[in-house]
């Protein structure tokens, strides 16, 4: 079973109240805090942007960003709907539904990304500010949001925003900086206590590898540390084997690949992390390169359904509470066979 997100202190009532509010025209800047505020100019990776007054509306667009002010009891006007892992087809993952109705707030206007940012939608929901810390945005996209309302880009690399920075860049883009850090600092105790009861997992090498065609397996191929699904196994006591650093040069690139005939560069992995089901470890045991991998041999493989439980492999604030305890006894079980 889950766990039910855990909350900062301040999320439970003077956020809350001003979370609601962010949802309204109406809301009284002194009782909103804007009295106590100062414009923040905010660095990333496609320009700098200054947030003049304490935004009232913010949206979100692109993959979770709309975790960070949930997560902070603010409810943002509009954000992306989901579109990977949404088991009931409801636009929402089911930690977003639960925080929303801990919140007792309706369902955002939702944003369908299926073809790209929908501009038009999201100047409809009129934002003061718009959060995108962990996107793909292009400096095309980032410039068209900019006539609507500042926009919060990543810091560095498309994709590449680690959810610490997610949470820093997005809550300092609400004025939320210090409770950003409030945040962080208490997922990282979860995460430590929670890792703290599997002591297998202490510097398992393990390896991501992206959805794989088993009609095809001439290539491995991987996400590379800096990609957000692989970067967090360090967060669980876990490590990046060598091979898969050395095949990782490129900090632009989240994924890579090395061909079949080189496994034997694979010899350091003693976990795979990967999306699939018993077809896909039926066909790594057969096939005669990669099966000499010593996870495969050992069946240290752990499978993500294309379920909830599979889209939060990739740590966000909202799910890596929700997704944490079932994924690290998967990733010590997988450690236990590497064993």
């Amino acid at each position: 079973m889950h766990r039910a997100p855990r909350l900062v202190a301040l999320a439970a009532a003077t956020l809350l109240i001003g979370g609601l509010a962010a949802c309204s025209d109406d809301s009284d800047p002194e009782t909103s805090g804007s009295g106590d505020f100062s414009p923040i100019t905010i660095e990333h990776a496609l320009g700098t942007t200054t947030i003049g007054e304490l935004p009232e509306r913010v949206a979100t667009v692109a993959w979770a960003n709309h975790e960070v002010p949930l997560a902070l009891g603010v409810v943002p006007v509009g954000m992306a709907a989901a579109n990977f892992g949404d088991d009931d087809g409801d636009g929402l993952l089911p930690w977003v539904s639960e925080r929303l109705e801990e919140l007792d707030a309706d369902v955002p206007v939702l944003f369908d990304e299926t073809d790209g940012i929908d501009f038009e939608a999201v100047a409809d929901t009129e934002p003061d500010v718009i959060l995108a810390g962990y996107s793909g945005l292009t400096q095309e996209d980032y410039d068209t949001l900019s006539e609507i309302a500042p926009v919060i880009a990543y810091p560095e690399g498309p994709w590449a925003t680690s959810w610490r920075d997610m949470i820093e860049i997005n809550s300092a883009g609400m004025g939320m900086a210090d409770e950003g850090e409030e945040l962080i600092a208490d997922l990282e105790q979860e995460i430590s206590d929670t890792v703290g009861e599997y002591p297998q997992l202490a510097g398992a090498s393990t390896m991501f590898l992206t959805h794989v065609d088993t009609t095809d397996l001439s290539e491995v191929s991987f996400y590379t540390p800096y990609d957000t699904r692989s970067a967090f196994f360090e967060d669980l006591g876990l490590s990046t084997p060598a091979s898969v650093r050395e095949a990782s040069s490129d900090p632009e690139k989240f994924s890579g690949t090395i061909s079949a005939e080189q496994v034997d560069t694979l010899d350091d992995v003693e976990l795979i992390v990967t999306y699939g089901d018993q077809e896909l470890v039926d066909a790594l045991n057969a096939d005669p390169l990669l099966s000499q991998m010593p996870a495969v041999k050992n069946g240290a493989i752990v499978l993500l359904p294309d379920t909830p439980l599979g889209t939060a492999a990739n740590p966000t604030p909202l799910a890596i509470s929700w997704v944490l305890e079932d994924y690290v006894a998967m990733l010590a079980e997988a450690a236990d066979k590497a064993s």
